[in-house]
């Protein structure tokens, strides 16, 4: 037994499906982006429970693979990291009006301001506690999603009023890419400029920017121009390639990091011209064995992935006959198969070991491969390998 399998084994006994998550890739995966992104700090996004991954076995191993920030879209999720022990520099994006924004204060979390009544509020805080928040300023230069728009030097006046009174630190600007996957699109270079022309009109107003961010996934691989003084990836973290297009995965030195294995629950022969599963969407074309695979839509799976999406048995991938269930998949496994009740299938696994991948599965359903790792369910076990003792 491989020491992966030894460590897997006792947390799946009877589990029909679970889901491993490699620390040690995601630790990989950080140092090879800081290596591609040096002298520019890393940021691990870590948002959406770690793409799937795990919020706070992510951000540790982030952190140990060289990260010295980590990054999440809501307040609560940088509280649970507070809450677990994690005290490097944080940053959160998205918050509401009525959001206790004085609780990022007392932890010490940097909060992204990014419109007129969001900079309002944390000062609001801050004077309550008496003591400076941390910042950072976002400008939209061109996404047209969050930050400043239309008029980043009225913006740039409150801050600095703010910064003077002592009611923040701006530690950070940012902005984000619209299309930071075609690194030749013109988009690129323009908010490129807009960024540095964003910069130069903070300080101009006697504001240090603080540290200087933009690079996403696709970015921090494609665009050494774009990288400032921190670059923050999300998807690379996890051993995904951000433009697949480009290259896979190995291609950029990355790993994925999660895996996703079941036991077939069924295997059973079946006459040519049997329907498989609701709508008989697939019909057998000959004497054949199908196997049931306990996974469905409620554990992630896309049910748009029916009739396409790989499901590796034996060393042979199957794509899924007929429509995904909530529960449950079938696989056509031929009629010479030897498969029995209780074999392990990967359904996500790494693509230079042969397995299916996220972006197998994206390409099977019309997505991408985000979706894939984020969507994967609660009710699957997680099991955390390759963690530093």
């Amino acid at each position: 037994m491989t020491s992966s399998a030894a460590a897997t084994a006792p947390a799946t006994a009877g589990a029909s499906a679970w889901v491993t998550v490699d620390a040690g890739a995601i630790r990989q995966n950080v140092a090879e982006l800081l290596r591609r992104s040096a002298p520019a700090e890393v940021l691990a996004v870590v948002k959406g429970d770690a793409y799937g991954h795990g919020l706070v076995t992510a951000a540790r191993a982030a952190l140990a693979g060289g990260a010295t920030w980590l990054g999440v879209a809501q307040l609560d999720e940088a509280l649970r990291l507070r809450a677990a022990g994690v005290e490097a520099p944080l940053l959160t994006w998205l918050f509401p009006p009525q959001a206790d924004v004085g609780a990022a204060v007392d932890a010490g979390i940097d909060v992204t301001v990014t419109s007129p009544w969001s900079l309002e509020a944390v000062v609001a805080a801050a004077r309550d506690r008496g003591r400076p928040a941390r910042v950072q300023a976002k400008v939209d230069t061109g996404l047209g999603r969050g930050g400043v728009l239309t008029d980043w030097s009225g913006f740039v006046g409150l801050l600095a009023a703010a910064v003077a009174e002592e009611a923040v630190e701006l530690t950070g600007t940012w902005s984000h890419f619209a299309w930071a996957d075609a690194p030749r699109h013109p988009t690129v270079r323009a908010q490129q400029e807009r960024f540095v022309e964003a910069l130069a009109e903070l300080e101009g107003a006697g504001v240090d920017p603080g540290l200087r961010h933009l690079a996403n996934s696709a970015a921090t691989l494609t665009n050494p121009s774009a990288h400032f003084d921190l670059v923050r990836p999300g998807l690379a973290v996890y051993g995904l390639s951000p433009v697949p297009d480009l290259g896979a995965p190995a291609d950029f030195g990355l790993r994925e990091a999660m895996r996703v294995t079941a036991r077939l629950t069924s295997v059973k022969r079946a006459r040519a011209g049997q329907g498989v599963s609701y709508g008989h969407e697939y019909t057998t074309g000959r004497d054949t064995v199908l196997g049931l695979v306990p996974l469905g839509y409620a554990d992630g799976v896309p049910r748009h992935a029916g009739g396409r999406g790989p499901v590796l048995v034996g060393g042979r991938t199957y794509p899924v006959a007929g429509r995904v269930c909530m529960d449950q998949v079938v696989l056509d496994l031929g009629p010479d198969s030897h498969a029995e009740p209780g074999d392990e299938v990967v359904v996500l696994g790494v693509g230079a070991a042969g397995e299916p991948t996220a972006q197998d599965w994206a390409e099977a359903a019309g997505t991408i491969n985000y979706e894939i790792v984020t969507r994967m369910g609660p009710r699957l076990p997680r099991v955390v390998v390759g963690e530093e003792q």
